[in-house]
């Protein structure tokens, strides 16, 4: 009943597989530097949104009954939304980034990351009003969930796209910060 929530997460939770890539050559010491106080600061967020969505997908995966579900997904949602809204306060706290537009590209992704932070907030309140008592009504309230989560991780995809696209994606690749393990796509 929960496995394409388990999936669309396996696609949206963990949009913050950063900038994808690795590290490339010396490049700006100023965008580096830039680079790092962000990193620093989203390195544990990373781990915490890594941490949630493993903790959606062993529930999503084991025969969890809908209560431990409920509290599972609740929980995994107002970490997200909590270190998602972390992360854009690290961009904003970095300072502007040392690039062409630099202002406007901090400003977009760090609303970028604040729509999405929202956006878990709002999935924790629909999960938290779905009644793990009736079955059929948790399972079609599931459904329409799986159905949110594209919708709430679109402004943090959206986030990283106006970095790259600002010319930070090599300063934060080479960061160990921003850094995360890939997590393999599930199958739908």
């Amino acid at each position: 009943m929960n496995k394409k929530l388990a999936a669309a997460l396996s696609g949206g939770a963990v949009l913050m597989l950063v900038l994808s890539g690795c590290g490339g050559d010396d490049g700006d010491k100023k965008a580096d530097a830039w680079a790092k106080k962000v990193c620093d600061q989203w390195q544990p967020e990373l781990k915490k949104i890594e941490t949630a969505n493993a903790d959606i997908k062993r529930v999503a995966t084991e025969s969890s009954k809908p209560q431990e579900v409920q509290q599972t997904d609740s929980a995994a949602f107002a970490t997200m939304s909590e270190s998602y809204k972390t992360m854009g306060t690290a961009l904003q706290s970095a300072g502007v980034p040392p690039v062409k537009d630099g202002q406007a590209t901090q400003a977009e992704a760090v609303k970028g990351f604040e729509s999405t932070s929202k956006g878990y907030a709002d999935l924790k309140t629909r999960m938290d009003s779905l009644d793990p008592n009736d079955q059929t009504k948790f399972a079609e309230g599931l459904k329409e969930l799986a159905g949110g989560l594209e919708a709430a991780t679109t402004g943090g995809k959206e986030a990283l796209a106006q970095l790259k696209a600002g010319g930070l994606e090599k300063a934060m690749n080479s960061q160990k910060g921003c850094q995360v393990t890939a997590a393999s796509p599930s199958p739908n």
